[in-house]
């Protein structure tokens, strides 16, 4: 059975026990203990059936830096940029995702791997096996996934200023279909208290600051019915560099929230302060107030930004050309994308193309009629929403949500 299908059984299978006043949370239990079997026997009888995983659930290869080819990528240790000039299309196949780590990838096998829900604000502790996780009802997005780092050495290139941190051009972005459960049914399944407000998400890679990646939650986000915990990836099970068997889908927030190999949830009643929303992932400057505990603005929510799909710079021939890029924004569909070729006198609209799915990036192209000689064009997003690009970013320490237009350097040759 393919897994939309089973997502179109467990919703009717809700259906059925809703109907018949049964509490989600029950239902849950019920799912997780017995598979839908067990929610149609406590509902009456009747026949249903399971989703078989397929592929290879354990791996015995010993961990590694990386998984993938790193070939296609800009290398930052173990981290791999995106080249931009080889994105296909809106969707980002898995060979060509960026990868963001602050160790080593890690190889964990679903045979001793268990997810932890925990904390001060639950009523009960729950260890849920792969098993258990692949029987709760599936959900599926399209969304983007940035590092909030990403453009950070534009600080340097266009304001003279070189921030802290990896210095990420313009490809630690990658669009994906996800699928796996809501965060909000396993946070329902370990029974939320009254006084809830943080969600701690805690990965396995000890190797990590903190002995494990780990970024808070407000509860309303972690309740978010597109806050995900994603085992697929483009139809396919999870890859190990990107966080095999589970991991954070927190669609519009920036990477760091969307914790890879995620192994423990800790929910508590007080807001919760660690090292990643304290020190790291905070915009600290002269512009930034500091926020709690933090030492600055804590990065939560990414923010607009468009790219051409170039080489940086970019060299092409003379005459009519197609250029084509993306955008995107946490604030919904990009409305309008415009460029440049002189320096921002003037602005032309590009073609934004319509297929911008849930949380998608969006695609655009316009036509350009090139002169031999050293260009730069610019673009500018804008949303449904009317948030446009800024045409300065105040610099901050870190290096984080840079997104003024991009003058793109364009060599353009004479044709012979």
């Amino acid at each position: 059975m393919e897994l939309e299908s089973y997502a179109e059984q467990s919703e009717r299978l809700w259906e059925l026990a809703s109907d018949q006043g049964m509490p989600r949370r029950h239902f849950l239990a019920l799912l997780v203990a017995g598979g839908a079997a067990a929610v149609v026997a406590a509902c009456g009888g009747g026949r249903s059936s399971s989703v078989p995983i397929t592929g290879s659930l354990a791996s015995t290869a010993e961990p590694a830096a990386l998984f993938k080819d790193p070939w296609p990528f800009i290398r930052h240790g173990a981290s791999l940029e995106t080249r931009m000039e080889f994105m296909p299309g809106v969707i980002t196949p898995n060979d060509l995702f960026f990868v963001r780590n602050n160790s080593s990838s890690i190889d964990l096998s679903v045979d001793d791997w268990s997810l932890v829900v925990e904390g001060d604000a639950v009523e009960q502790r729950l260890d849920l096996s792969y098993d258990d996780i692949r029987r709760l009802p599936s959900r599926s997005l399209v969304a983007y996934l940035e590092c909030a780092g990403n453009h950070r050495v534009m600080f340097d290139r266009l304001q003279g200023r070189r921030a802290e941190g990896t210095q990420w051009g313009r490809g630690a972005i990658g669009n994906a279909e996800w699928l796996g459960v809501s965060l909000a049914d396993v946070l329902t399944l370990a029974g939320l208290a009254d006084d809830a407000v943080s969600v701690l998400l805690v990965g396995l890679d000890e190797d990590s600051p903190e002995g494990g990646f780990q970024r808070v939650l407000p509860l309303e986000k972690a309740l978010d019915p597109d806050t995900i915990l994603a085992y697929e990836m483009n139809g396919e099970l999870l890859p190990r560099d990107h966080g095999f068997p589970l991991r954070a889908i927190v669609p519009g927030w920036v990477g760091s929230s969307q914790i890879k190999w995620l192994g423990r949830i800790v929910v508590s009643a007080d807001p919760q302060w660690t090292r990643n929303n304290t020190t790291s992932y905070v915009l600290i400057g002269d512009d930034y107030s500091p926020e709690g505990q933090a030492l600055g603005q804590v990065v939560t929510e990414q923010n607009i930004k468009s790219a051409l799909a170039l080489p940086w710079p970019a060299s092409m021939d003379a005459g009519q050309n197609v250029v084509w890029g993306f955008a995107h924004s946490p604030r919904g569909r990009i409305a309008r994308v415009q460029w440049s070729d002189d320096g921002g006198a003037s602005w032309q609209d590009s073609k934004v193309h319509e297929t911008q799915p849930q949380h998608s990036w969006a695609r655009f192209e316009f036509k350009w009629t090139a002169t031999p000689g050293e260009h730069t064009i610019t673009t500018r997003a804008t949303d449904i929403e009317g948030n446009t690009q800024p045409d300065r970013v105040p610099f901050n320490q870190k290096g984080y949500l840079f997104n003024q237009p991009l003058p793109h350097p364009v060599r353009v040759r004479a044709q012979s």
